[in-house]
């Protein structure tokens, strides 16, 4: 028989302190929600809040953090700002929750 831990490929080299940290930040179901509508498209504000039936302000807050963690980045189209996941560890990780099945439109 062989031991437990033999079998699991932990890799001591790799640094997980990043990835902890955007697990913490989805933690909250409507920065999931956000990351997981932007993992298909960029969108504008307006657009994320209709998707989610929430308010502007509060969809802001939630940006804001996104924003501040280096998961999203915004990019300015004349009055608008559109925003899009760059964060390769929040893509794989979001990628892994859902496998694609991410709609808003």
């Amino acid at each position: 028989m062989t031991d437990v831990a033999e079998e699991i490929p932990f890799d001591k080299k790799q640094d997980y302190d990043r990835e902890s940290e955007i697990l913490k930040v989805l933690g909250h179901p409507i920065r999931l929600k956000i990351v997981a509508g932007l993992m298909s498209q960029s969108c504008n504000v307006k657009k994320i809040w209709e998707c989610l039936g929430l308010p502007q302000a509060t969809v802001s807050q939630h940006l804001a953090l996104l924003k501040n963690k280096d998961i999203i980045t915004g990019r300015r189209e004349g009055v608008e700002v559109f925003y899009q996941v760059t964060s390769p560890e929040a893509k794989r990780i979001v990628g892994a929750i859902f496998h694609g099945e991410i709609n808003c439109r």
